[in-house]
């Protein structure tokens, strides 16, 4: 199926080649740049942009867009650091719209998020944003009024600095990733909540089955499918939306539109990549090419060599490549769920292409990829309630082997086990034939976090769980009361982890040198310099048969804002309790990704968290007004995954 689907949105995109110059009857006005200059670029102080719908086609069939100025992408625009700069924005539509600048610090009334920071452009209106540019590198432009993101309403923006930056290149080109679909996204979104794996082909079969069997044994074969349907779950789940329905875009061209970027041998070019989609991961690597990362959402960074990585929804990378021996790389670009890919070419000349290497293999989520390791056996719910046990040391729970027959509700009510001295639960050997209830009443067990190293030792019950019986869940996660018993909530993270030197799922040990984010170092020191007054700690949640995703089990509408003091630090934490990753985006400030041990990282605005893993960082509240906090997967944010930040005095 995987060589199916992305052989199929290859001729899709072959299918137009036949009407005008493989693009279809609309052929987009190329912007990037190639040798003589780079058409379709804005450049100065002073921008006209007009929104508008236009005929597109990209796959064979007509349809209409949203373009920016008529082109897919909009215009590059291209600002200078410490310039004032004015951009009339023309609404041609019937439907009200509006463009947010992603990751630029504006004041609120120019962040353009209706509702919030504006009221929008209404049709036959022009609204007028006006600002000083503070800052330099690689970011984009969308819109945030309803499904527009999705239909063509984005553009790159490359900012010059003020100082020389510390790397050198002969040429620069934007590769600007994004997903096409041929649906009404309004109707992708009714699809997923009524099936939300409506664009998964890839179900698990029984021939899958019958392999496991072989390899792992008919018990823990039907234990592992047993826990993964009793969660509403599949392990196959990695995106939302597939192939299926999307064609992936390098600068608006589909993988036969073979979008070029021209080079002389022995030049230095500066790629930059950034993940415009609505809801695609993409993986990206230039086969026989090394690329020199040196900078991250705009900002500059400590140069590393890698041959991969993984580009969020929203993310921007600069990279540093110098082709020499051949005459042609190709720019590969496949998507995080295996069924498609985005394609390009850097050549020595115009029609030129090299080969397009296969995709790599479907991989499959685990227990511990969303930060449950160990929990194979117990049924989904069999631990709630056990929110306090998240300063358990490393040994607190050896022994418990053998809880592995507790059913729904075993453990309810064990609210707090806080003070229980180190011999306090030895000989709990029998806890294994536990039924529905059988220690309910058990009031005061919330904590479980003041037990000892041995405190728990003798609980031989569990004995169905592995990592050698719980060792090492002594970090096991807290949760907000508004999760428990949360219809919206289909899962909790027992033991997440930052994960931050792990390249993600189907990145691992695959030959390649990967980016993590344990890579990246900003070239600076913490721009603020002081420890963070307070801790606001987040739950990114969901449930996926019902497609509906929120923060702390609270979709948006029933959300109270969140409030910062005006120039305050303060740490946010953020938790992944989904099986999905989510590209996080704070608007209006920048966010200070930390290390395991609090320590400063690299500076970004948009931060990806994995399924089952616990990423902190730092934000300074200096800009007063109402921003948007958001998952930038955009149907997680149409379906609730959205929080208000209020910053005042």
């Amino acid at each position: 199926m995987r060589s199916h689907l992305s052989r199929r949105t290859f001729i899709r995109g072959i299918g137009a080649a036949g009407l005008v110059g493989g693009l279809g009857v609309w052929r987009p006005q190329v912007w990037a740049m190639t040798s003589p200059g780079q058409p379709h670029v804005l450049t100065g102080n002073d921008f006209d942009l007009s929104i508008a719908e236009t005929p597109i086609n990209i796959t064979g069939s007509e349809r209409t867009a949203t373009l920016i100025n008529g082109t897919l992408p909009g215009p590059v625009l291209r600002w200078k650091e410490g310039d004032v700069v004015t951009l009339r924005v023309a609404n041609r539509m019937s439907a009200q719209t509006s463009i947010h600048w992603h990751g630029i610090l504006v004041p609120t009334n120019m962040d353009g998020v209706p509702g919030l920071s504006f009221g929008g452009i209404d049709p036959g209106e022009t609204y007028t944003y006006r600002f000083k540019v503070k800052q330099h590198g690689t970011y984009w432009y969308h819109s945030h009024s309803g499904m527009q993101e999705q239909t063509g309403v984005y553009g790159p923006l490359v900012i010059e600095p003020k100082d020389p930056e510390p790397f050198k290149y002969d040429r620069d080109y934007v590769v600007m990733l994004s997903d096409w679909t041929d649906e009404d996204p309004r109707r992708i979104k009714a699809k997923l909540k009524k099936q939300s794996n409506y664009y998964n082909f890839h179900q698990r079969t029984f021939g899958d089955f019958i392999r496991d069997v072989k390899k792992d044994g008919l018990g823990a074969t039907i234990a592992d499918r047993k826990m993964w349907a009793e969660m509403r779950m599949s392990p196959t789940d990695l995106g939302d939306v597939s192939a299926y329905t999307y064609t992936y875009l390098v600068n608006g061209l589909a993988p036969n539109g073979n979008w070029t970027g021209i080079f002389r041998p022995g030049e230095r070019i500066r790629l930059r990549f950034i993940n415009a989609s609505a809801m695609t991961y993409f993986d990206v690597r230039i086969p026989g090419l090394k690329m020199t990362v040196v900078a991250a959402d705009g900002q500059p960074v400590k140069p590393v060599s890698v041959e991969e990585f993984r580009i969020a929804v929203a993310e921007t990378y600069d990279v540093i490549v110098e082709p020499t021996s051949e005459a042609a790389y190709t720019i590969f670009a496949q998507s995080m769920d295996r069924t498609g890919f985005a394609r390009a070419t850097l050549a020595v000349r115009e029609g030129l292409s090299a080969k397009i290497p296969p995709l790599d293999p479907r991989p499959l989520v685990t227990m511990d990829d969303m930060g449950m390791g160990g929990m194979a056996g117990m049924d989904h719910d069999s631990m709630q309630g056990m929110a306090g046990m998240s300063s358990m040391s490393g040994d607190s729970m050896q022994g418990m082997s053998g809880m592995a027959g507790m059913d729904h509700g075993s453990m309810q009510g064990m609210d707090g086990m806080s003070s229980m001295s180190g011999d306090s639960m030895q000989g709990m050997s029998g806890m294994a034939g536990m039924d529905h209830g059988s220690m309910q009443g058990m009031e005061g067990m919330e904590g479980m976090s003041s037990m000892s190293g041995d405190s728990m030792q003798g609980m031989s019950g569990m004995a169905g769980m592995d990592h050698g019986s719980m060792q090492g869940m002594g970090s096991m996660q807290s949760h907000p009361a508004t999760e428990n018993g949360n219809p919206l909530v289909d899962g909790q993270a027992m033991n997440p982890t930052p994960k931050l030197n792990d390249p993600g799922i189907g990145l691992r040990n695959n030959g390649r040198r990967v980016l993590t984010y344990a890579d990246l170092r900003s070239t600076f020191a913490d721009p603020d310099g002081r420890d963070p007054t307070r801790t606001i700690e987040l739950h990114l949640t969901g449930h996926m048969e019902k497609f509906v995703w929120s923060f702390n089990g609270v979709k948006f509408g029933d959300s109270q804002p969140i409030r910062l003091k005006y120039g305050e630090r303060v740490r946010l934490v953020l938790v992944n309790d989904t099986m999905m990753t989510h590209p996080i985006h704070l608007h209006g400030m920048w966010s200070d990704l930390e290390d395991e041990q609090g320590r400063f990282m690299v500076r970004k605005h948009t931060i990806d968290i994995a399924p089952g893993s616990k990423r902190s960082y730092r934000v300074t509240a200096d800009a007063l007004g109402r921003w948007a906090y958001h998952c930038h997967l955009l149907f997680h944010m149409e379906t609730g995954m959205f929080r208000e930040v209020v910053v005042e005095e």
